[in-house]
């Protein structure tokens, strides 16, 4: 059986996706100006990065008046879906369970998130 693909995104193409998933097209001038301060990225930087990323197929480009006009590769749901996988796989051995338990010990939680939680949960059963 054919592995299935996962993403791995450092911090900088993670933003460059976000920015791309937004704005659906951008060309790099416009990537560049949405990182602004963020971080002291040079034009030619985030130019390159473009390119790494088109070649890895997580993003396309087309010729629009001299300039290429970057696009999403791939979905955000598909990639959050394969990050999210590898993680429970790699961490807490595919049990959600203990990932959750995890999380609900580690960090700070609203009532509000837990009602919601309880929310998805019930609606998760029902589906069952």
């Amino acid at each position: 059986m054919a592995k299935s693909k996962v993403y791995r995104l450092g911090d900088l193409q993670l933003r460059i996706m976000q920015i791309l998933w937004q704005r659906a097209e951008a060309a790099v001038v416009e990537v560049h100006q949405a990182l602004a301060g963020e971080g002291d990225w040079a034009y030619t930087t985030i130019a390159t990065m473009l390119r790494k990323m088109e070649a890895r197929g997580l993003v396309r480009h087309r010729l629009h008046e001299r300039k290429f006009l970057y696009r999403p590769g791939v979905q955000a749901e598909e990639v959050t879906r394969k990050i999210s996988t590898h993680f429970i796989d790699r961490l807490f051995e595919g049990s959600l369970a203990d990932m959750i338990a995890h999380l609900l010990t580690t960090r700070q939680i609203s009532r509000e998130e837990l009602t919601r939680l309880k929310a998805l949960i019930a609606e998760r059963k029902k589906k069952l």
